[in-house]
């Protein structure tokens, strides 16, 4: 592993570690304030595609700036009109947020895969992230049908989703910890 790798893997470990500690607490927020305080849910998720965004930016800029990485930038503004989409949503109807998650969820996802996917080359370790990626993508049809059903679904339906994305970041950055220890020099 060259030594620009190596800087680029430890970016990317301490990036999907911070993703796995968000969308955990994200969720334990959903269960824990947002379910009983209509505000409080609706700054999270109005938060969670803002965040994703913000990430996004963050991940583009540390893995060779933004000309490189034009799905991460095509992913932080698809992520930060869902963040806009959300908040006029949350005006209707919880049903319309849901369709808007679940078209985001599906963009994201297929992003994600393809970083995933050109990630594998560089750093190995990315399974988690491609089959996120493919959860994420499925999950947005899923949704997409919740939001045109009869019962009205509540934010507590989108928890799983972030549960899933904090378990597959946190599985992908034990891995790049495991896969840099055993490419380190003794």
């Amino acid at each position: 592993m060259t030594e620009k790798t190596m800087a680029s893997n430890g970016w990317l470990k301490r990036y999907y570690y911070t993703r796995a500690g968000v969308a955990a607490l994200w969720v334990a927020a959903v269960f824990t304030i947002g379910m009983e305080n209509p505000l409080i849910a609706a700054v999270l998720l109005v938060g969670y595609p803002a965040w994703d965004a913000l990430a996004n930016l963050a991940d583009a800029k540390n893995s060779g700036g933004l000309a490189r990485n034009p799905v991460q930038l095509f992913n932080f503004f698809v992520s930060i009109a869902t963040a806009i989409a959300v908040a006029l949503a949350l005006g209707r109807s919880m049903n319309a947020v849901f369709a808007v998650f679940g078209v985001w969820a599906g963009i994201a996802g297929i992003l994600q895969l393809v970083i995933g996917l050109r990630r594998w080359k560089y750093f190995g370790a990315q399974w988690a992230m491609i089959l996120s990626g493919a959860q994420s993508a499925l999950a947005g049809g899923f949704f997409v049908q919740q939001a045109y059903g009869a019962a009205i679904p509540d934010i507590g339906g989108i928890a799983p989703y972030a549960a899933f994305g904090a378990f597959y970041f946190g599985v992908s950055a034990v891995l790049l910890t495991l896969s840099t220890r055993r490419n380190e020099p003794a």
